[in-house]
């Protein structure tokens, strides 16, 4: 059995979640169809990218739930955004063999991530966890330079967590549904 790996995880909160699962896009779009739809716009124009091959988990994007190894406030402090407080997970609940880091980098327009190649993905482990739990200056410098007009994409490069399958919701911490707003508004 792999070593339980140390750290907290974040989600963005659900608001109003349906069943007692967190489920990846391709079962929600067979169990809760309206919230398929909701979550697809998250990809206008790009909905092809939920059949990109999650290579070391022997899936695709739409079959995984994304968790984040860092808090989201410095994102959302740089492009002067509200957010929620997100929800928080224990690490070593999950399954390290259902679990990988993605690295992530913007793309050219700097805008979407770059398609990952083998070195973008890490094994989830405390020692890989940790190399990843702050949110990069690059992504804080890029956030700060968007312009009007620009798609606004807090997380392209920023490590994600990928996790093959659902996660129960009872496994989360989940603060109120308070709203907070950025200390240093743009």
């Amino acid at each position: 059995m792999p070593a339980l790996v140390k750290g907290i995880l974040y989600h963005q909160p659900v608001i109003d979640p349906r069943g007692n699962t967190l489920l990846p896009m391709h079962q929600l779009r067979e169990r809760y169809p309206d919230l398929y739809e909701r979550h697809l716009r998250n990809y206008d124009g790009r909905q092809e990218v939920l059949l990109s091959p999650v290579e070391p988990l022997l899936c695709t994007w739409g079959d995984v739930v994304f968790l984040s190894p860092v808090h989201p406030a410095p994102l959302f402090d740089a492009i002067g955004r509200p957010y929620r407080e997100p929800w928080t997970l224990d690490a070593a609940r999950l399954d390290p063999e259902r679990s990988v880091i993605r690295l992530m980098r913007h793309g050219q327009a700097g805008h979407f991530p770059d398609p990952p190649d083998e070195d973008d993905y890490l094994p989830l482990t405390t020692a890989a966890l940790r190399a990843v739990n702050r949110v990069p200056q690059a992504a804080i410098d890029r956030l700060s330079r968007l312009q009007p007009g620009d798609p606004a994409l807090p997380w392209v490069d920023v490590p994600h967590i990928l996790h093959r399958g659902p996660i129960p919701i009872d496994w989360f911490t989940r603060p109120d549904d308070a709203v907070y707003v950025p200390r240093s508004p743009r």
